[in-house]
């Protein structure tokens, strides 16, 4: 009797969402979505915040220093990220904040700081200073013609930096590994080394999990993808 293998180029005859079943109903799947969703969320939007204030200033006054301070807002892109785990973490120990999400949502805060600077500096520089000197004349402030004018005429660079900001964040383990220890805080990058250990050679539970945790990150990109390329084209024009 003549048998052959299945080719591994033969289309499936069957669609199954069994181990997408078993992920959520065995496991505390949706738990840590929710944990890296509340981490991811939270560091991005207030850091976004406090960078744009800072790219604000440096792309439109003129102080003693400016160029210094965005020179070593730049020159943090060279240094590792491993590097600063020790004080990292005996800040978190003495904060009382480890094995908590919000400790490490307080370390999600200055990640991405320096390729937000740079996007969101050229997306400030290219409102026009008329804009502003009008505003003036009319009577608006520093923090109007922050929140009114230029704010708003900058959503492509916010959105960009927003967008690199939460898919490194979704994505962080080193961090996430170094400060939680308790599986209600573990965020999807830890609870997916966990499958591949668990699961190592189950690759249709481990391919389930691979696609939970990376298929939000693809939809956000994509639905955005002409806006983030727009943005990061006009940075080096305008950078």
């Amino acid at each position: 009797m003549s048998w052959c293998l299945p080719s591994s180029f033969t289309l499936p005859t069957s669609i199954s969402f069994d181990a997408y079943a078993y992920l959520f109903t065995k496991y505390n799947f949706l738990g840590y979505a929710l944990n890296s969703l509340i981490v991811s969320v939270v560091s991005t939007f207030v850091s976004l915040l406090f960078y744009a204030m800072g790219a604000y200033v440096i792309a439109k006054f003129n102080f003693p220093g400016k160029n210094l301070f965005y020179v070593l807002f730049a020159m943090t892109l060279l240094v590792p990220g491993q590097s600063k785990a020790q004080p990292i973490f005996a800040l978190i120990m003495n904060l009382n904040l480890y094995d908590n999400i919000w400790g490490l949502t307080l370390v999600y805060l200055s990640g991405g700081m320096a390729m937000s600077m740079f996007i969101l500096k050229a997306a400030f520089m290219s409102v026009p200073k008329s804009l502003d000197e009008a505003a003036e004349l009319e009577g608006a402030g520093f923090f109007r013609r922050f929140w009114s004018i230029n704010l708003p005429l900058t959503k492509s660079g916010l959105s960009t930096a927003g967008i690199l900001m939460f898919l490194g964040n979704w994505n962080e383990y080193f961090y996430a590994s170094l400060l939680t220890s308790s599986d209600k805080n573990r965020t999807l990058p830890i609870a997916l080394q966990f499958f591949n250990e668990a699961f190592s050679y189950d690759y249709t539970k481990l391919f389930a999990a691979l696609t939970v945790v990376v298929l939000p990150g693809i939809i956000l990109y994509a639905c955005a993808q002409e806006q983030v390329q727009a943005s990061v084209a006009a940075s080096g024009v305008k950078g």
